[in-house]
């Protein structure tokens, strides 16, 4: 039985950026009223006008397709958007638009220029919000701040909150192969492979999160100043003389926490996440060890953060942090032993 639809052709626009629930929603809310819609999707230079590690169009185009190839069927076209308002303006077969209440104000824009142009009014169809896990309106922004996933799933399991985790041994394997792009130099002069890495780092990552004090301070050594570090004044679990420790006085601002080795704890977590509010850098100083730091770091920071951290004997790991590494940390993370 073929379903009852109130419209003929429905128009979407949008950035689609990493593709979500949400947005999945805005288009099944067209699809119910309508026997055809038209999606049209910002370009690149509209997109990165909203801020930085947005998708490109290709790869924003290809999520998008390939999920309307599986719902759709064939009741849609795709196209490039170039303006605010798209051919919604002058288009003569459309007869409603979908909107989520945020984007109502630009479809009474478009029917007044509609009505300037001679043509009857798009009705407008309200698509709900969905909301995330954490309270928040599912969104491609809290996605590129790292707060949650594609589904609205926190990066860091509810029930994980407040506890103390600990590592368990199955994991050490997965531990000594890199988490990114491992860059080779000699363990007596980590400026050889320091350098390697920061030609390598991309001029559009965000924060720059430095784990180990060999790490931290062969990075000062070098003027460049990471906007988070972690130290714990060891190296391979023995004390550094004093010539090797990072100068604390070259950060503005100071955090000092708890973390036995061996574990994940809350207070090193709340130090990341207010670490991660703060726009001067943070030396965070670790009573026992910061070993296992990245994987607070990966689960909470934006999308884009640079995190580089010592690999024994072979060099340092960079990561650009993305959602395939979000999702290896909260796979890892599940592993680890909650205390009661």
């Amino acid at each position: 039985m073929q379903a009852d639809r109130s419209f003929r052709r429905c128009l979407i626009g949008g950035t689609f950026d990493r593709f979500h629930s949400g947005h999945q929603l805005l288009i099944q809310t067209a699809l119910r009223q309508a026997d055809f819609i038209e999606v049209h999707v910002t370009n690149d230079e509209m997109a990165q006008a909203k801020g930085g590690w947005i998708q490109s169009l290709d790869d924003r185009m290809e999520a998008l397709l390939t999920w309307l190839s599986e719902i759709a069927h064939l009741r849609y076209e795709v196209h490039v958007l170039n303006d605010a308002h798209g051919p919604a303006p002058n288009h003569r077969t459309a007869d409603s638009i979908v909107a989520t209440v945020e984007t109502i104000p630009r479809c009474h824009q478009i029917n007044e220029r509609r009505y300037e142009n001679g043509l009857p009014p798009l009705s407008i169809l309200e698509a709900p919000h969905l909301n995330d896990e954490l309270g928040g309106i599912l969104s491609s922004s809290r996605i590129r701040l790292g707060l949650i996933d594609q589904e609205g799933h926190p990066w860091i399991p509810p029930s994980y909150e407040g506890r103390i985790l600990r590592m368990p041994d199955i994991l050490d394997d997965e531990f000594k192969t890199p988490m990114g792009e491992l860059f080779e130099g000699p363990e007596d002069a980590p400026e050889v492979a320091l350098s390697a890495m920061l030609e390598a780092l991309p001029q559009y990552s965000r924060a720059l999160v430095a784990v180990g004090d060999v790490t931290v301070k062969g990075l000062m050594d070098m003027g460049v100043i990471p906007d988070i570090a972690f130290v714990d004044g060891q190296t391979k679990r023995e004390a550094l003389d004093v010539s090797l420790q990072v100068q604390a006085n070259k950060f503005s601002l100071h955090k000092k926490v708890t973390n036995p080795p061996g574990q994940l704890t809350p207070d090193l977590l709340n130090a990341i996440r207010w670490s991660l509010e703060q726009d001067e850098p943070v030396l965070i100083e670790v009573d026992g060890e910061e070993d296992l730091a990245p994987m607070f770091v990966l689960a909470t920071a934006p999308l884009g953060t640079a995190i580089v951290y010592g690999q024994p004997r072979q060099g340092v790991v960079m990561r650009i942090l993305d959602i395939q590494a979000k999702h290896r940390a909260r796979n890892l993370l599940v592993h680890f032993e909650a205390e009661e």
